[in-house]
């Protein structure tokens, strides 16, 4: 309650300070009830600081948010108990102009319990699921006014993986559409595979991609994460359960990935307990960032003509647990959430060297999960 009473407070001392040519910044609040919610933020491009300005809190453990890709809809993971026996859901929302102020639209079955990963393919007609818990993945049509038809395809990974522990069954975690948006790629932590799936958006089908299903990772890698290089051609997967990062050429008439090199995200001499979260790439596709839960820190990478990774060095995330990162679209900007340390914390990245520098103190949230970016007009 003291984090939501901090939020209402900075809200009501930066309505006065809106602007109307600032980007707005969705940031969800990963909690059950009342405490469960998607802030609305505008960023302030001159010094890096988060202004509030709404607060939508009709849904429930908004794990994870997707934005369409005219920035009109913004879909959320809405469900009252995460990773229970039941189905979850996907709420869709309408944006309401400049306000950060969300219009439900209407909610479908993400067909898996735990459902932690969003993605709207590069047409916008098709909403695509990862559910953890289940070992699943999902597509959902998407309608002319931004609200979601039950799914059309559902996908059941099967076999299980090699860390005792952690790799009992399948457990999908990321999914995303690949550039061309012919293909998609999901990563299961549960069986170390990406697999492959070919698109149709019109029917918003998806289909196991003939050439190539899936690829292997090394034993106990857990991928988590995906994200493409902006060239198109290349395939990062950061590794929860070994703390890596692999690097893949990707293929795009075929839809196949090469694995080509595989990077430590911590330190050498670290011994304790830590487990990498997300990844991104800055739009000039210089630099790479990863995050590390444990060791609390980013590593950052600097990627090379030949796509492969160097350690330039590892940075705190001045907060426990980070969670998600995001990149501004000129690339100045690396926003950071650390969930359990129920703070964001704003980063400049220096566009030579890649290094960050906090822009001011971390911005209390309870719970924050999930970073996407809605550019000024």
């Amino acid at each position: 309650m003291k984090n939501l009473a901090l939020f209402i407070l900075c809200m009501t001392n930066a309505i006065a300070a809106i602007r109307a040519d600032e980007p707005i910044v969705f940031i969800s609040a990963f909690n059950p009830g009342d405490k469960g919610a998607i802030h609305a933020f505008q960023f302030d491009t001159e010094n890096g600081q988060l202004k509030p300005l709404h607060r939508t809190t009709n849904l429930e453990n908004p794990f994870f948010l997707s934005l369409s890709p005219d920035k009109r809809f913004l879909y959320a993971i809405d469900a009252k108990q995460f990773g229970g026996s039941e189905n979850e859901f996907v709420a869709a929302f309408a944006l309401n102009g400049r306000s950060g102020k969300l219009t439900r639209l209407n909610r479908e079955s993400a067909r898996g319990t735990a459902s932690c990963y969003l993605d709207v393919d590069r047409t916008g007609k098709v909403l695509l699921v990862a559910n953890y818990s289940s070992g699943n993945v999902a597509a959902l049509p998407v309608q002319k006014d931004g609200s979601l038809g039950a799914a059309s395809s559902f996908v059941q990974h099967i076999r299980s993986g090699n860390d005792s522990k952690s790799q009992k069954a399948a457990r999908a975690h990321s999914i995303v559409a690949s550039p061309d948006n012919r293909f998609v790629m999901a990563a299961d932590l549960g069986l170390d595979r990406i697999f492959i799936y070919s698109l149709k958006s019109d029917s918003a089908k998806l289909a196991p991609n003939r050439t190539q299903p899936y690829v292997p990772l090394p034993p106990g890698s857990g991928p988590r994460h995906l994200v493409f290089h902006p060239d198109g051609n290349r395939l990062y997967a950061i590794n929860e359960l070994k703390n890596t990062v692999t690097f893949f050429d990707y293929a795009t008439k075929t839809g196949t990935l090469i694995l080509r090199q595989t990077i430590s995200t911590l330190p050498k001499d670290f011994s304790g307990l830590s487990h990498t979260a997300d990844l991104k790439i800055t739009p000039d596709g210089r630099f790479l960032y990863g995050t590390n839960r444990g060791h609390d820190s980013i590593a950052i990478f600097r990627i090379q003509d030949n796509g492969r990774l160097s350690l330039i060095k590892i940075e705190p995330s001045l907060g426990k647990g980070p969670q998600n990162l995001l990149i501004s679209p000129d690339g100045h900007w690396l926003l950071c959430a650390n969930m359990p340390g129920d703070n964001v914390i704003v980063f400049a990245i220096n566009l030579k060297t890649g290094s960050l520098k906090a822009s001011g103190k971390p911005m209390s949230i309870p719970m924050p999960s999930c970073i996407r970016w809605l550019n000024a007009p």
